[in-house]
């Protein structure tokens, strides 16, 4: 059975899921939401997921939203990138909402407004006290991984797919990898995986593809 995973390729979220279904092996196809032109906002989307959000994942007759419980999802669908033991499993969820809280969210509003916004429009004060609130987020992931290779246990789990989703991207945002070495190789180790790709490879749509038809 193929799994559809309605996405687009600027999302950092929908990349958590969508890199872990290749690394899990999983059969799936992206399924293109033309975000910037308002589609998550339409009642017909609505109808796939009333939060109006991406990723959302179709699996047979199961819909799915909400990067975090998709990954947990897909733990059990495959037996991989999971905890080998209830504290694991406990420490996993830590991580996830960490991530949502502390880290994805902040990466995502920063990444938008000071890129994908018009640039006369811009609210510099408030990229960069977002920029600030990242710092700290990130100096707690660089610390960690100064001690650990991985965010839990010794191997890869959906903790480092969801805390990585938004820091393989381009575009500037606050964060440099030279800034944080630890955060720098455990990319890097990610990068190692069998599988991997970047964002845009992955997943349709980027910011070249919409310039490209700008007038």
């Amino acid at each position: 059975m193929t799994a559809k995973l309605y996405c687009f390729g600027e999302s950092g979220n929908s990349y958590k899921v969508a890199l872990t279904l290749i690394l899990t092996g999983c059969r799936w196809e992206p399924v293109y939401v033309d975000f910037f032109n308002g589609e998550t906002r339409t009642r017909e989307f609505r109808k796939l997921n009333p939060m109006g959000e991406v990723p959302v994942l179709v699996h047979g007759n199961k819909v799915f939203s909400q990067s975090g419980a998709i990954l947990q999802y897909l733990v059990r669908l495959t037996g991989m990138l999971g905890a080998q033991n209830p504290d694991e499993e406990i420490e996993i969820l830590r991580w996830l909402l960490w991530d949502n809280y502390k880290l994805s969210s902040l990466c995502g509003v920063t990444r938008f407004l000071s890129n994908f916004v018009p640039e006369e429009k811009r609210p510099r004060e408030v990229i960069q006290w977002h920029i600030s609130r990242l710092r700290l987020s990130f100096g707690v992931l660089d610390d960690v991984l100064s001690r650990r290779d991985w965010l839990v246990g010794d191997r890869p789990t959906i903790a480092d797919m969801s805390c990585c989703g938004y820091l393989y991207y381009p575009e500037p945002f606050g964060f440099h990898v030279s800034d944080w070495p630890h955060i720098g190789a455990w990319l890097d180790r990610i990068m190692q995986l069998d599988g991997w790709q970047p964002p845009y490879a992955l997943m349709p749509g980027c910011p070249a593809d919409r310039n490209e038809h700008t007038p």
